[in-house]
């Protein structure tokens, strides 16, 4: 397996039972994947799937991509599941609306709750679905083996979330998206805009990153240190030179502004790239805008009309 599949599937694997009657499927909030919950399980608020608080039985979802249905078709074996410390009882295909899709039932015992757990791989064309039903043997007589593969049968991938639904999932709101498309949600963290691919003619589409973070400096002084450090990480950049590094203020609170030259991973193409900061509350707002050098007259009033636009929920 790959990195990302094989940790996806131990994380699927090892989660505990978690504390925390639709007649049609659920999505949780910036879900593609959704199903029809059995009655007694509602949307955790914990993590992405349901949960039945008395019962500690909970369906967790994880999306994967495309390519992963076929890896984990042919390597999640009774061996491998073994070493991610569940029992397998048995493996049979099943049929999705979806597409092609597999069962595999096991055991496994995670901080001393004895677990029974039903996981369905799902494939589709744009994703693949990673669905697990696990319920404690305390909480058997709740859920029968046919209530748990009724409700397994009705998983489904829509074929987008919508964006507002994205944008409820960042603790700010974006009043001016300025023509970007969302390309992107680190829920309670972040959201990353873009232009489409084939937007403007080049490699690199303009392209906002919007995130907050606690901390941060409390005096002036220290907040140019601070600007330079958290700049450093940003990714998919070479050659880059600061070509400016001054305090600001942004919707009348304290900011701080970067601007900087650099070139694509390639470096082929020139890039122009700002940084603005943004403290109060505990925290900061961090905000990168890059686009190409040819573009970036045109992208940088974008950029700011994103910036200016941000309000807390």
């Amino acid at each position: 397996m790959t990195g990302l599949v094989r940790f996806l599937v131990v994380f699927a694997l090892a989660l505990p039972a978690w504390s925390a009657g639709a007649a049609e499927v659920v999505y949780p909030p910036g879900s593609r994947l959704g199903l029809i919950p059995p009655a007694g399980m509602v949307t955790s608020s914990s993590f992405l799937g349901f949960e039945d608080a008395e019962t500690q039985a909970a369906i967790i979802l994880a999306s994967l991509p495309a390519e992963a249905f076929s890896e984990l078709e042919r390597t999640m074996t009774a061996d491998a599941l073994r070493r991610g410390g569940m029992t397998l009882e048995r493996r049979e295909a099943i049929s999705l609306s979806s597409g092609k899709a597999f069962l595999v039932v096991g055991r496994q015992e995670v901080d001393k709750t004895k677990l029974r757990k039903w996981i369905v791989v799902g494939s589709s064309p744009a994703l693949t679905a990673l669905v697990t039903f696990q319920v404690p043997d305390s909480a058997k007589a709740s859920y029968s083996e046919a209530a748990i593969r009724s409700t397994l049968a009705t998983v489904a991938i829509r074929t987008s979330v919508p964006v507002e639904e994205q944008l409820s999932l960042v603790p700010f709101k974006l009043g001016d998206l300025a023509g970007f498309q969302v390309g992107g949600v680190i829920a309670g963290r972040g959201v990353a805009l873009s232009d489409p691919p084939g937007a403007t003619p080049s490699p690199v589409q303009p392209h906002i990153f919007v995130a907050v973070a606690p901390g941060g400096p409390a005096q002036l002084g220290d907040r140019d240190a601070f600007a330079r450090d958290i700049f450093a990480a940003v990714p998919n950049m070479r050659d880059v030179r600061l070509t400016s590094s001054e305090p600001m203020r942004i919707v009348g609170q304290p900011g701080h502004q970067l601007m900087a030259e650099a070139k694509d991973l390639s470096g082929a193409t020139n890039l122009t790239v700002v940084q603005w900061l943004r403290f109060g509350g505990g925290g900061y707002l961090q905000l990168v805008g890059v686009a190409t050098s040819d573009h970036w007259l045109d992208a940088y009033p974008r950029f700011r009309a994103v910036r200016d636009g941000i309000e807390p929920r």
